[in-house]
């Protein structure tokens, strides 16, 4: 039986359960064959267009929120990640969640950060990430959708509050990204010029380079080898 092939969608889905039949209609098609059909070009590097991916899977799953600061899915409550991955399903790279805030963080608590409400149920979908392949001939692997479970979002939020603890203190230009177990905060620019307001260690305004939360590795990991039943 021959393989139909994806449509571009014309309307956000209805439900969960349509979101994840567009996505597994996706699973082994290459780049190449959906950047066809939705009359887009395929970059030759993935260096430069870190978001093409995501952007290109987005318009056959049919999400609406954009650049806007919410879930990729409002209306389903579900943020879409893409993420590359060798021929064993692991990740290659961290994990961008969303722009980290750097002033007006007293008080805010972690069921109303946007990291909590971006994370928390994401449909994951693993994509060809080895860069021996051309671009092209990348594939879209299975898709997972996924909540944390207690363990993970204690994990989560111990990580965030320890991050936000330290923005707070005037210590973001300390941060590492050895920080957090889950959790990390590094820069999010285009340029070293692209610059933020933040506070100093003496509670001075200080100017510094924008920063992001990304998930680490061993935390994206663990996600796929328990949902898609992989050996760790």
């Amino acid at each position: 039986m021959l393989q139909s092939f994806p449509k571009v969608a014309q309307n956000p889905p209805s439900s969960v359960a349509e979101l994840l039949e567009r996505a597994q209609d996706l699973v082994g098609f290459s780049f190449a064959e959906l950047a066809a059909i939705a009359q887009v070009q395929v970059p030759s590097s993935l260096r430069n267009a870190k978001g093409w991916t995501g952007q290109l899977l987005e318009l056959f799953l049919g999400a609406s929120a954009g650049s806007k600061a919410e879930q990729d899915f409002p209306e389903l409550g579900v943020e879409l990640k893409t993420i590359p991955v060798n021929l064993a399903a692991m990740p290659l790279e961290t994990t961008y969640v969303c722009i980290a805030p750097l002033l007006g963080l007293n008080g805010v608590s972690w069921e109303h950060s946007n990291v909590r409400n971006k994370l928390s149920q994401v449909l994951w979908i693993p994509i060809d990430g080895r860069r021996e392949i051309p671009v092209a001939e990348r594939t879209v692997g299975l898709p997972l959708l996924w909540q944390p479970n207690e363990a993970q979002e204690q994990q989560l939020r111990r990580d965030w509050e320890e991050i936000t603890e330290a923005i707070i203190l005037g210590q973001v230009e300390s941060i590492t990204a050895r920080m957090g177990s889950a959790l990390q905060l590094r820069p999010k620019a285009a340029n070293s010029k692209a610059l933020t307001a933040a506070y100093g260690a003496s509670g001075e305004p200080i100017q510094t380079l924008p920063r992001g939360f990304y998930l680490k590795k061993e935390f994206t990991r663990t996600i796929l080898c328990e949902g898609l039943g992989l050996g760790k």
